[in-house]
C-alpha cells in the first residue's frame, strides 16, 4: 500500500461523523506554598471545568504542594497522606456533586517510612476507583525523587470509568513506551500524565527548546503507536531554580495535538476528545495486527545488552 493510499484512506475516516465523545479539562495551576491553598484552588478550577462540559478532569503531579524534590531533606515527608484520606474524602465529594471523573496526584504514605507519588480515579458518582503508584522514580539534579518515592507496585493499570476505561501515568514515566504499551494492552482508552517538569537556570535556551521538543514528540508517540489519546498535564511558574514549562495538551489517537497550553500562565483546558478515531485509526494504520509478540521476549530482560553489527569501513 502506498503513502498516498494509505494517506487517503485515514483522511476519509477522519471525516466520519462520531458516535460518542468524552470531554476533558486539564488544569495547570502554579503551587503556592500552602497545600490548602493549593486543594482548595483546584477544587475552584474542577468546578469551573465542570461548568464547561468536562467530563474526565486531571490535575498536575503532586499538586498540594511545590515541588520538594529539588533538594534532599526529610522535611517535606510531612506533608505525605495516606489514601483514603483528607485529600481523597475532599475530592470523592467534589467528584460526586459534579458527576465527573477526577485524577488527583497524592503524595502517599502508605506505612512508616515508605512513601509513594501516586494518583487516585475517582469515578463520577464519588468511588474510589483505585490508586497508581509511579512506576519510574527519577534521580537527576533538581528531581531527587528517590530520596523521596519508593517505586510503585501497581503495575500499569485501566480504570473503567462512568466515561470511558482511563489510565494514570505520571511524570517520568512519560519518557517509557512500554509503559504506555502495557497500560494501552490492559484496555485504556486515555492515557494521562500529570507531570511537574521544567527548566533548570543553568541551562541553555537551545537546550532548553530541545527538552520541550523532546516531551511533546515522546507523548504524541505514544499516541502515535498506540492509537489512544493522550493528556499530559504539567504545573507552571517559577519554584526555585526550576522553571516550569506548562504546555499541558492532549493528542488524538494519530498524534494530532487537539489543545495545548501556554508556558508562563495558569489555563484549563477543555478538550473534547472523538472517541471512535481509536478504532478508526487502528484500521487505518493496523500497528496492532502486526506486533510481532513472539519476538519481543528480550525487550523484558534485565541487562540486555544491544547487539550491533560491526561495520567495515573500506581503506
Amino acid at each position: 500500500m502506498d503513502d498516498g493510499h494509505f494517506g487517503g484512506r485515514f483522511d476519509s475516516l477522519n471525516r466520519t461523523m462520531a458516535a460518542s465523545h468524552v470531554t476533558l479539562g486539564l488544569i495547570q495551576m502554579r503551587a503556592a506554598a500552602s497545600p490548602q491553598v493549593n486543594s482548595d484552588r483546584a477544587a475552584s478550577k474542577i468546578k469551573a471545568a465542570a461548568r464547561r462540559g468536562a467530563q474526565i478532569i486531571c490535575l498536575q503531579e503532586l499538586f498540594r504542594t511545590r515541588y520538594f524534590c529539588q533538594r534532599e531533606n526529610p522535611r517535606p515527608f510531612e506533608l505525605s497522606e495516606t489514601i483514603p484520606g483528607v485529600t481523597t474524602d475532599t475530592f470523592c465529594r467534589l467528584a460526586r456533586d459534579r458527576s465527573v471523573v477526577l485524577i488527583v496526584p497524592v503524595f502517599e504514605k502508605t506505612s512508616q517510612g515508605i512513601y509513594h507519588n501516586s494518583a487516585v480515579v475517582i469515578d463520577a458518582d464519588g468511588s474510589l476507583l483505585g490508586t497508581y503508584r509511579k512506576m519510574h522514580i527519577p534521580y537527576d539534579p533538581h528531581f531527587f525523587e528517590k530520596s523521596y518515592f519508593t517505586p510503585g507496585d501497581t503495575g500499569f493499570r485501566t480504570f473503567t470509568t462512568r466515561f470511558g476505561k482511563i489510565a494514570v501515568l505520571i511524570c517520568w514515566d512519560q519518557w517509557f513506551p512500554e509503559a504506555a504499551r502495557l497500560a494501552t494492552l490492559e484496555g485504556a482508552q486515555i492515557l494521562f500524565y500529570p507531570t511537574a517538569i521544567g527548566w533548570h537556570d543553568s541551562e541553555t535556551k537551545m537546550a532548553a527548546r530541545e527538552q520541550l521538543e523532546a516531551w511533546r514528540v515522546i507523548q504524541r508517540a505514544h499516541a502515535i503507536a498506540n492509537a489512544v489519546f493522550v493528556a499530559a498535564v504539567n504545573r507552571v511558574g517559577r519554584e526555585e531554580e526550576l522553571t516550569f514549562w506548562g504546555r499541558s495538551f492532549a493528542a488524538d489517537p494519530f498524534g494530532k495535538v487537539l489543545a495545548q497550553a501556554g508556558g508562563k500562565a495558569e489555563q484549563t483546558l477543555i478538550v473534547k476528545c472523538d472517541m471512535k478515531l481509536i478504532e478508526e485509526t487502528r484500521q487505518a494504520w493496523p500497528f496492532w495486527r502486526d506486533r510481532r509478540v513472539d519476538a519481543y521476549g528480550p525487550i523484558a530482560k534485565p541487562n540486555t545488552k544491544l547487539k550491533v553489527a560491526s561495520i567495515s569501513v573500506p581503506t
